[in-house]
């Protein structure tokens, strides 16, 4: 079983990047867009584990007590840089509390036996991944200059800059992923309250 853990955005957010989606997605025509409904802020990527281990996952995220979380989503980037664009972003401020949250996490994991990251904790939404690409966020061998997203780029240097609103996270969730035609199918199997 493929599985993540992930704060849900709400609906109004959610609509309003799907919005600016549309006005933007024509200038990276062969990008892998993410669908609208599949938008979620990653605290930990598992990985595919067998279904004891997740169960072991599942009951560890009962012991994280954490607060609820401002979340404001604004403005936009690329992994792992400009030049070498592999996948677009929405940037997400969340404060300590975000962090803090995605650290307990993290070390939740750590004690079962998941890999931990090798970089640090960088909160986003993608919105979309190069064509042929991995979508690797950090440089891999062989990045240089990419021109897949360079249109999208020149289109966002001349607007406003991309406000898309602010929530209270009440919960976070644990996920199942499917990989399917068409993009995975994303499946919440537990959620855990923030106080």
């Amino acid at each position: 079983m493929r599985v993540y853990v992930a704060l849900d955005i709400d609906e109004a957010i959610r609509e309003r990047i799907a919005r600016f989606v549309e006005g933007v997605r024509r200038f990276a025509p062969e990008a892998r867009w993410v669908r609208p409904e599949s938008l979620h802020v990653t605290l930990k990527f598992i990985g595919e584990k067998p279904n004891e281990t997740v169960e072991q996952i599942e009951q560890a995220l009962i012991s994280i007590h954490g607060e609820r979380i401002e979340l404001t989503f604004r403005g936009y980037g690329f992994f792992p840089t400009a030049k070498a664009a592999r996948v677009f972003w929405i940037g997400v401020q969340g404060g300590p509390k975000l962090v803090i949250l995605a650290k307990a996490v993290e070390d939740i994991g750590k004690i079962l036996g998941v890999p931990q990251e090798d970089h640090p904790f960088s909160p986003h939404l993608t919105l979309a991944r190069g064509a042929g690409g991995s979508g690797a966020r950090r440089r891999q061998k062989g990045d240089g200059p990419k021109q897949g997203f360079r249109s999208l780029q020149e289109k966002l240097a001349a607007l406003p800059a991309s406000e898309f609103g602010t929530m209270t996270a009440r919960e976070f969730f644990l996920y199942e992923s499917q990989l399917a035609r068409g993009g995975a199918q994303y499946t919440k199997m537990a959620r855990f309250e923030l106080a």
